[in-house]
Parts: C-alpha cells; structure tokens; sequence
C-alpha cells in the first residue's frame, strides 16, 4: 500500500513538471525576444567650422573646445592647419582641455599631396605625413584624415571648386602615374601609423579622392587595416549617395557638411534621414563629425546643424 502511494506521488510530480516546462515553452513561443537597442551615434565638430580660415576670433582650439562642449557635442575634430602650436606642452593643454570638457578627441584632418612627379616633394609630404600621425598619437586621437593631393594646375582653390574638383594632369604625366605616386607615399607612412595606432581614413577630398573608385582603388590597392576611409559628405556634387555607399563599409569617420546662409563655395541639400539609414545599412558606428562650410555665423549655425543631424540618425 505505502509503495502504491509513492508511485503514485512521483507520478504526480512527475506530471506537475512537465506541465511546468510545457507551459514555458509555450510562453516562449508566444513572446519574441525583445530586440536590442540600436547603439545611437556620437557627433563630433570639426574646428573647421568655427575657424574656416578665416574667423579670427574664432581659430583659438580652446574657445572651440569650450563651446562643442557648451552645445552638446561628444567629441571634436581638429584641423591641423588651424593649430598655432605644435609643440609637446600645447598638445598637452589640448588634450587636457576636451577631457575636462568631457569630450573625446577623435579625429585629425591633415593636407598632404603626392601628385605630383618630383619625388623630393613627394618624400616631403611622406615626411609631413608621418609627423602629423606622431601628432595624432601625442594627442591620443585614433583617426587621422588624408589626402591623395591634386596636379595644382588650378589657379586656385576658387578656380579648382569653379570646376567642380576637376582639374587637367601636368603635361606629360597621367592618373596612372599618380596613382603609383599616391599609393607609394601611403605605405611609406603606415609603418608609422601602425606603431602610433593611428588609423588613416583616405578622404573623398579632390585629386584622385574625387571619385569613390579613386579613393577605393588606393585602398585596396594598399590592404592595410591602418588605411581606411573618411566620408565627407559634401564632396560628391552629382550621386552622392550612391557614391558614399561605395565607400561606406571601410569608413572610419563621417564628416557631416552643413550650408546654413548658403555655402563658400556650393551648396548641397543632402538628404541627411537618407544618409543616416544608409550607414546603418553598413554598420557605421563611428563618429559624425560636423562641417560647417555655409556663411551663417556658426556660433548659431553650428547648434542648429547639431539639432538637425540628431534628429536625422534619431
């Protein structure tokens, strides 16, 4: 009798666990896993946008700093033409001035230039190159922007944009050899990019950076993880999007071109809802860093550009 009495509790235990399990399977079932947040971007501002060669009372990194961090920035970007110093003490002040202004300092926008055929100018601007990535490194920026060049047979700059970015070889010489000038003065300048940590995003920036087949010819051509690509938006005048696109899955900073009171040169009205998607759709989790270029005076502009591109990425 007593055995019968157990036999039939474990039985009933038995059942009572499987009903158990079965009913939260069937609850798992029925209710999805909850997707994950998607990781909102970070916006940074280039000091370009205040300085723009020529804000004077606006070329100090220090008042820039201050302010990025008064408008609601997460980091800063700066130009290095608009530095006064480069020396290791005023590096340092930099440094210490984002942190204490809790921004990051994620990005290095230099010039450089090796289209041209005198291999002397092209080793100077390998030998530039590397000081500025030792620059980068002593201001613990992990990105740095750089340039293919262009021939210079422009006038100017005005006359380089009044042709749209599109400018004529130096007699006797072609895009081929450029290409071979361009790709020898980046991999004599990623040993020290590597040993620095400092990745290198070839813009689409003029020269042979006009076109997103130039800037990933170069790029595939090198195969480096420390030679990637910085997107300016503002640098395609026909198709951007399907041109940034091209670009997109090697991107290591976004730079965001805003026009407000019309542009210094051109004026664009880019679809920034359509941009943002379109990094999503390539996984960018970088920065967005903000380039003012219009003739509004950017302590108002540069707010408004902030607002405009958190609400666009929303």
């Amino acid at each position: 009798m007593k055995s019968l009495n157990r036999r039939k509790l474990l039985q009933a235990l038995a059942a009572t666990v499987s009903a158990s399990a079965l009913g939260r399977s069937l609850f798992a079932e029925e209710t999805p896993t909850k997707p994950q947040p998607r990781r909102q971007p970070q916006f940074a501002v280039s000091s370009y946008s205040f300085w723009q060669f020529r804000n004077k009372d606006l070329r100090s990194l220090e008042t820039c700093i201050d302010l990025a961090a008064e408008w609601g920035f997460d980091g800063f970007e700066i130009l290095e033409r608009q530095m006064t110093g480069t020396d290791n003490a005023t590096l340092q002040k930099i440094k210490q001035r984002a942190f204490v202004n809790g921004l990051d300092l994620c990005g290095f926008s230099t010039h450089q230039g090796w289209v041209n055929p005198n291999a002397e100018i092209r080793k100077r601007n390998t030998e530039k190159t590397i000081r500025s990535i030792e620059l980068a490194y002593k201001l613990g920026i992990p990105t740095m922007r750089v340039n293919t060049g262009t021939w210079g047979t422009s006038k100017n700059f005005d006359d380089l944009m009044a042709h749209r970015g599109i400018e004529s070889p130096i007699k006797g010489y072609t895009e081929e050899d450029a290409f071979a000038w361009v790709i020898e003065g980046l991999s004599d300048s990623l040993p020290t990019a590597e040993k620095c940590g400092v990745t290198l995003g070839l813009e689409n920036h003029w020269g042979l950076g006009r076109t997103p087949e130039g800037v990933m010819r170069i790029v595939n051509a090198i195969k480096s993880p420390w030679l990637k690509t910085t997107l300016d938006t503002g640098n395609f005048l026909e198709d951007p999007y399907d041109r940034l696109e091209i670009m997109a899955d090697d991107a290591v900073l976004v730079q965001a071109k805003t026009y407000y009171g019309g542009g210094l040169w051109y004026t664009l009205d880019l679809d920034y809802p359509r941009i943002a998607q379109l990094l999503r759709k390539h996984n960018y989790r970088g920065y967005v860093s903000l380039e003012f270029e219009g003739k509004e005076n950017p302590r108002t502009a540069i707010p408004k550009s902030l607002a405009m591109l958190k609400k666009s990425f929303a």
